[in-house]
C-alpha cells in the first residue's frame, strides 16, 4: 500500500475551489490522474489509488459540483470541456507534465479531451467502460436517474434505493456492497440525513435539447493513438457495446478486457480490471 493520503485544493480559472485526495509520494515516474464518473467523486478511487501509490503519487479528483469541490454558480459550466479545463489548471498548479490518466465513463471523456490536446504528454491511458460512441439506451437510463435529488434517515436505507437503482449493472451485489457504493456516492448532512453527494444542477446539461448526443468523440479518440491504452467494459454494459469496443481496438489498437458479471461501470477493485491496470501501469511509465 502507499503513503497515507491527504486533501489537496486547486482554483479553476472562473474561481471555484476543487479538490483532489493525494495519494503516495512524489517520484520520477508520472503520477496517475484517476477521474470519476458523472455523478461520482474521487472516493470511487479509493483503494486503487492506494494500490497504485507504492512507486508513484496518485490524484483522485472531485470534478467541479461533487464531493469536496465546490459548486458551479453556472449550471452550464457542468460539461467535459470544462472539467478538462478544471484538470488543466490542476496540472499547471502542481507542476505535472507527463501523467497517467484513468477515466471511467465521463471521467474517460474528460481523459480523451486532455489528451487530444497535447497526446505526448499522457504516458498511459485507461478507459473505463467509455467510449467514443455513448449507447443511447445507457444514456437514457442514466438521465432517468441523474439530478434526482433523495434523502435517507440511515445508510441501509440509501443502500436498498440505490441497489434499486443500480441491480441490474452489479447483479452479484449483496447488501454490504450497497451500503460501501452509498458511502462512496452519498454525504452526512448536519441534519443527519443522508443525500446524494453531487451538485443535482449537473443534470441540467445532460438534459438539454440534444444533450450530449450528437457529438462525434472519433477525432479525440484518434488522436491519442500512440499513448499505451487499456479499454475496459463492464460484460453487462449498456454505455459502451461490444460494437463499438471492436472499432475502437481496430482504429487504436491497445489491450481489451471485458469485466464479467458487471454492468456500467467497473469498480476497478475487480481482479481483472486490477490486474490490467497493473499491467499497463508497468508498460507505461
Amino acid at each position: 500500500m502507499g503513503e497515507a493520503a491527504s486533501d489537496g485544493y486547486w482554483q479553476s480559472t472562473d474561481g471555484l475551489r476543487l479538490h483532489y485526495r493525494l495519494y503516495g509520494r512524489a517520484s520520477e515516474k508520472a503520477p496517475v490522474l484517476c477521474l470519476p464518473g458523472l455523478t461520482r467523486n474521487a472516493r470511487d478511487y479509493a483503494a486503487l489509488a492506494a494500490h497504485l501509490a507504492h512507486d508513484r503519487q496518485v490524484y483522485a479528483i472531485d470534478f467541479r459540483g461533487r464531493g469536496g469541490s465546490d459548486y458551479a454558480k453556472d449550471p452550464a459550466t457542468y460539461m467535459p470541456m470544462t472539467y478538462a479545463a478544471d484538470v488543466e489548471a490542476l496540472l499547471t498548479d502542481r507542476e505535472i507534465g507527463t501523467f497517467i490518466a484513468i477515466g471511467t465513463s465521463l471521467g474517460g471523456i474528460v481523459s480523451l479531451i486532455l489528451g487530444a490536446a497535447r497526446p505526448e504528454r499522457l504516458a498511459g491511458l485507461v478507459l473505463n467502460d467509455v467510449g467514443p460512441v455513448i449507447d443511447a439506451a445507457g444514456l437514457d437510463r442514466i438521465r432517468s436517474y441523474v439530478g434526482k435529488s433523495a434523502t435517507w434517515p440511515t445508510w441501509v436505507h440509501a443502500a436498498r434505493d440505490i441497489g434499486g437503482t443500480n441491480a441490474a449493472s452489479y447483479p452479484q451485489f449483496e447488501l454490504p456492497d450497497w451500503i460501501a457504493m452509498a458511502k462512496r456516492v452519498c454525504r452526512l448532512k448536519s441534519s443527519g440525513r443522508i443525500v446524494f453527494d453531487y451538485d443535482m444542477a449537473i443534470a441540467e446539461p445532460l438534459r438539454a435539447p440534444g444533450g450530449e448526443a450528437g457529438v462525434d468523440l472519433w477525432p479525440l479518440f484518434e488522436a491519442v493513438r500512440a499513448v499505451q491504452t487499456l479499454y475496459l467494459r463492464g460484460a453487462l454494459s449498456d454505455i459502451l457495446s461490444v460494437a463499438t469496443l471492436d472499432e475502437m481496438i481496430r482504429r487504436g489498437g491497445g489491450a481489451a478486457v471485458t469485466v464479467p458479471g458487471v454492468g456500467h461501470a467497473p469498480t476497478l477493485d475487480e481482479p481483472e480490471a486490477r490486474a490490467a491496470i497493473d499491467a499497463l501501469i508497468a508498460r507505461a511509465a
